[in-house]
């Protein structure tokens, strides 16, 4: 069921019509994302990022259309791996699925030209949107991202982008981001978050990562008392 047309049509106040916002996932998809931790019973990034969203979706596609950009798959040290896979669509679940299982991670981090890129899709000096951007690491390909959510927020209608730090937060891939700190530092790229009024979540672990998805993309009524996710 699409429940999009019966939040539009309740208007009530407390309710949260940005649920129905248009969104873009833009995922990770770059080497790093195929390593596991110190645990060798762990599954690697990716896996834990697939099954995540695997659950989520399911539970999300109802409220708003939602598309996919992914960054990452190309030759060894590449920074043109960033893909439009779909606009966002309704019951967008399956497709999502589909597009996640068969990215195979490889390549560098280019994030900041992928939400630039999202941002595009969603029309965003017109049309309000959200950006839910999953990266286990920091721009890795000369981007800026602060640079980048301060220009977004000046030229938007209405543009929230969260990011979702996935194993993030000793980050040693960051070593050509002009606006990184030193190796270890926590993700730069939550200041496209802070910068449009958006979340920064640090997760580490595949539940956490549910649930800031779920946070991210899902819908509550507050107003009414209801959740719907």
């Amino acid at each position: 069921m699409n429940f999009a047309p019966l939040l539009m049509a309740l208007g009530l106040p407390g309710v949260a019509l940005p649920c129905t916002i248009d969104a873009m996932v833009v995922f990770d998809g770059s080497a790093s994302m195929a390593e596991i931790g110190f645990d060798t019973g762990e599954t690697n990034r990716i896996t834990d990022a697939r099954i995540a969203m695997s659950r989520i979706m399911p539970q999300v596609e109802h409220f708003r259309r939602i598309g996919l950009v992914t960054y990452g798959p190309g030759p060894e040290g590449s920074c043109d791996g960033i893909r439009l896979r779909f606009p966002p669509v309704e019951a967008a679940s399956a497709l999502m699925l589909s597009e996640l299982q068969a990215l195979e991670p490889a390549g560098l981090t280019p994030l900041s030209d992928a939400v630039a890129q999202a941002a595009d899709v969603l029309d965003y000096r017109l049309t309000p949107g959200i950006i839910v951007l999953v990266t286990d690491g920091n721009e890795t390909c000369g981007g800026r991202p602060c640079a980048l959510g301060t220009r977004l927020a000046a030229e938007a209608a209405d543009l929230t982008i969260h990011v979702i730090g996935y194993k993030a937060a000793h980050d040693f891939f960051g070593w050509n981001n002009p606006e990184g700190g030193a190796p270890g530092t926590d993700v730069v790229a939550r200041c496209l978050a802070d910068t449009t009024g958006g979340r920064y979540i640090g997760t580490h672990s595949q539940e956490e990562l549910v649930e800031a998805l779920r946070g991210t993309l899902g819908c509550d009524l507050v107003g009414l008392g209801i959740k719907f996710r």
